[in-house]
C-alpha cells in the first residue's frame, strides 16, 4: 500500500492535513501490520499498553476526504476520544458510536484519563480510575482503551498511538490555562466533531442523586447498608429509620385498603349474581305453580272431575238439602247450580 516517509508539519509539531492535495512525497510499499477492529463481542477491548501498536510501516497521514472514501483493510482509520466517563452511560456510548462510525474502516481508541489528573482540572469523581477503565472496556465500539491519558494531547503521544482524528463535540472544552484543549488539533486539520446528547450528563446524574439525598439514603438503609458507611449522622439515621417505618405503615395501610376495595367488589359482584339467581328462580317457580295450578293448570280439571263424581252419589233430595245448607253458609258455587 503506498504510504508517505515524510510530511510537513505544524507550529504545533503535529502533521498537517493534506487536504485534498494529492500526496508529492516519495512513496514506498510497506506492509501494515496495525491492530484491526474488533470483529467480536466475547471478550472485552484491550488496553493499548498490552497490545500496542508494532507496525514498522511509515503512518501516512490522512485527510478527513480520504478516510471517508475508505481504506484497506490492513490501513484502518484510527480515530482517538477521550474524556472521564465517570458513571458510564448512553450519552458516552452514544459519542463513541459516533466516533467508530465516522469512517467505513475505523479503529476507535479510547483514552481515559486518571483520577489524579480529573481531581486535579475537574473534581472528584464517582468512580475511580479502574473502574471507569472496565467501563471503556466493555463498551461495544472501543476497539482499544489507553489508560492514563494525558489532559492535552502532545505531538509525542499522537505519534506513539498512529493517531489519524481526534473525535470530540465541537464546543470548546476550557480547561487548564487554555479557552479550547482542541485548538491545536483543529488547526492541524484531525478534529473531527460529533454531536452531545441533550438530556443526559454525569452532572445531570449527580444532581439529581444530590436532589434527592434522603430517598437514596434511607433506601439503602434499608438494604443492609450502615449509616458509617453513607456517611449519615445518629439523629438523621434514626430520622431516616422513623420515615421508613411510617412509609411501612402507610403501605401497610393502602394495601388493606386495596384489599377491603376488591372484597367489597366481590361482595357486590356476588349479591347481584344471587339476586338475579332469586329472580329467575322465582320466575320459575311462578310459573310452575300457574302450570300446575292456574285456571289452565293440570290440577284443575281433575279436582271438577272429583267433585262431579261425589255429586253422582246424591239423588234430588239430597241435593237440595245439600244446596240449602250451602247457602246458609255460603253461596253455591256456579258449576254446582
Amino acid at each position: 500500500m503506498p504510504v508517505l516517509t515524510t510530511d510537513a508539519e505544524s507550529e504545533t509539531g503535529i502533521p498537517k492535513s493534506l487536504s485534498n492535495e494529492p500526496p508529492s512525497e516519495t512513496m514506498e510499499e510497506i506492509e501494515h501490520t496495525c491492530p484491526q477492529p474488533r470483529l467480536t463481542l466475547t471478550a472485552p477491548a484491550p488496553f493499548a499498553d498490552e497490545t500496542s501498536c508494532q507496525c514498522q510501516a511509515p503512518h501516512e497521514k490522512l485527510t478527513i476526504a480520504q478516510a471517508r472514501l475508505g481504506t484497506p483493510v490492513d490501513r484502518p482509520v484510527r480515530v482517538y476520544a477521550d474524556g472521564i466517563f465517570d458513571l458510564f452511560h448512553s450519552g458516552h456510548a452514544r459519542a463513541l458510536m459516533q466516533a467508530k462510525t465516522l469512517f467505513p474502516n475505523s479503529y476507535l481508541l479510547v483514552g481515559v484519563c486518571s483520577d489524579d489528573l480529573t481531581h486535579k482540572f475537574k473534581g472528584f469523581t464517582v468512580m475511580n480510575e479502574a473502574e471507569r477503565y472496565e467501563a471503556l472496556r466493555h463498551c461495544r465500539y472501543v476497539d482499544e482503551v489507553i489508560r492514563d491519558a494525558p489532559w492535552t494531547l502532545t505531538p509525542e503521544f499522537l505519534e506513539k498511538h498512529k493517531i489519524d482524528f481526534v473525535a470530540h463535540d465541537d464546543i470548546p472544552y476550557s480547561s487548564a490555562g487554555s479557552d479550547d484543549v482542541y485548538k491545536h488539533i483543529k488547526e492541524a486539520g484531525m478534529f473531527v466533531p460529533t454531536q452531545r446528547t441533550e438530556g443526559i450528563s454525569t452532572s445531570d446524574i449527580i444532581t439529581r442523586i444530590v436532589r434527592d439525598y434522603d430517598v437514596y439514603a434511607r433506601r439503602n438503609l434499608q438494604r443492609g447498608y450502615t449509616a458509617k458507611e453513607l456517611n449519615v449522622s445518629f439523629i438523621n439515621e434514626k430520622k431516616y429509620r422513623f420515615q421508613n417505618q411510617v412509609d411501612k405503615m402507610k403501605e401497610k395501610v393502602k394495601n388493606v385498603e386495596e384489599r377491603s376495595k376488591e372484597f367489597v367488589n366481590r361482595v357486590e359482584e356476588k349479591s347481584h349474581d344471587l339476586i338475579q339467581k332469586w329472580e329467575e328462580k322465582s320466575r320459575e317457580f311462578i310459573g310452575n305453580f300457574l302450570e300446575l295450578f292456574g285456571p289452565d293448570g293440570a290440577w284443575f280439571p281433575r279436582v271438577r272431575n272429583q267433585e262431579a263424581a261425589q255429586l253422582d252419589g246424591y239423588d234430588s233430595g239430597s241435593l237440595m238439602k245439600l244446596q240449602s245448607r250451602c247457602q246458609l253458609e255460603d253461596p253455591l258455587p256456579r258449576s254446582l247450580t
